[in-house]
């Protein structure tokens, strides 16, 4: 009996054979905090917090944005993604509520402003820094004043009044949005994160990339399956199949 093996059936073992998911954990390339414009522009570019929710002075919300094409091989497939930052500060006689991912429509800045420690009012912008207003202040604006973002939610989890680290699980929303990231780089912006802004007192403060603990920064964990690279079983299959068709008759 004479064994047959055609193109197509060794490409699909192959690829089987040779396509393993992998993980990788980043941190935010950039992160800043929109702060509403209570009595002028405020940011906190270069600050070691981001602000989400309700506070007296108006809403606050926080961009983060990946670099995804650096960190994960060009067409991999990504299979799942989650999002972990550090509750480190909440507002007295506040709640917990959930607090939701949207992906940002347009690029944005992260100056050099910096509000210190707790951060909750923001700083003087700087060049180039996102307020509430601007994408890059002083001279480019969204569209909609607190950012232009898609009002999908990409994800979302419950975050209490405990300090500590929550997570955003994987959702298809999240995979999605990193992988149109992958594919095309110039369209990543990053998300949006939403709290409870109409509640006075929701406010929640997370720790930016610039913290002083590096455990408590912004981590992003990507599993992906990478296109694998051509194996010595590829090559050597193919030479079995290029002398079967030398021994089969014409």
């Amino acid at each position: 009996m004479r064994i047959l093996v055609t193109l197509p059936c060794v490409a699909a073992l192959t690829l089987a054979a040779g396509a393993q998911a992998d993980t990788v954990s980043i941190t935010t390339s950039k992160d800043n905090t929109l702060y509403f414009p209570l009595v002028g522009p405020t940011s906190n570019g270069a600050g070691e917090f981001v602000y989400v929710g309700g506070s007296g002075a108006g809403p606050r919300r926080a961009l983060l944005a990946f670099d995804i094409a650096a960190a994960v091989p060009a067409s991999a497939t990504i299979n799942s993604v989650s999002l972990t930052l550090h509750l480190s500060r909440f507002s007295l006689f506040s709640d917990g509520n959930d607090i939701t991912l949207h992906r940002v429509l347009a690029d944005w800045g992260e100056g050099t402003s910096d509000a210190g420690d707790p951060g909750g009012i923001g700083a003087t912008p700087t060049l180039g820094d996102a307020t509430w207003d601007h994408r890059f202040y002083d001279d480019v604006f969204w569209t909609t004043p607190g950012g232009d973002f898609d009002p999908t939610v990409s994800g979302s989890t419950f975050v209490d009044v405990v300090l500590g680290h929550y997570t955003w699980s994987s959702t298809s929303q999240m995979v999605a949005d990193v992988q149109a990231w992958l594919d095309n780089p110039t369209s990543n912006f990053g998300w949006l994160l939403m709290g409870d802004e109409p509640t006075a007192n929701s406010a929640k403060r997370f720790d930016s990339r610039e913290n002083v603990v590096p455990a408590n920064r912004p981590q992003l964990v990507i599993d992906y399956t990478p296109i694998p690279e051509p194996t010595g079983l590829m090559a050597a299959t193919l030479l079995l199949i290029g002398w079967q068709r030398r021994r089969s008759p014409s």
